[in-house]
């Protein structure tokens, strides 16, 4: 088990605010799974349109946070300078409650398959103890 914290996750990742949405890996075991975190606050761009008076975060920004911690973990199995993972599908996505802002997003990501051109993961992610979104992702390599 090991911490990735924010600067460390800049020198991974291609992302920049607005669009970095992970802000610490709190666990990761090489080759087989990752968990990162995202602390949700009202100054979230998103949330000034998604929607005005009841802000809630998007569901496909969801799959993005968690796109971004797989990415970590494939980078760390694969990687390099220059190495970057890009989504090649989404399967089996389901939303099962609303994340707003004040929740605190944890995504769980588990390895199906990993190659370095095509990688499969299961990704869920939770506020508190209760499943807010899953789903099968895929990433081809570049680089």
């Amino acid at each position: 088990m090991s911490v990735i914290e924010a600067n460390e996750i800049l020198n991974i990742l291609p992302h920049r605010y607005p669009f970095m949405l992970v802000d610490r890996i709190i666990e990761i075991e090489d080759g087989k799974r990752i968990v990162g975190i995202k602390n949700l606050t009202f100054n979230e761009q998103f949330f000034q349109g998604h929607f005005p008076g009841k802000p809630v975060m998007p569901g496909v920004l969801q799959m993005e946070a968690m796109a971004q911690v797989a990415g970590i973990l494939l980078n760390k199995m694969f990687g390099g300078e220059g190495k970057i993972s890009f989504f090649a599908a989404i399967d089996n996505a389901r939303f099962r409650r609303p994340v707003v802002p004040g929740d605190q997003l944890r995504m769980e990501i588990d390895i199906v398959n990993a190659k370095p051109r095509l990688s499969k993961v299961h990704a869920k992610a939770f506020v508190g103890d209760k499943l807010v979104s899953e789903a099968d992702l895929m990433f081809s390599s570049a680089g």
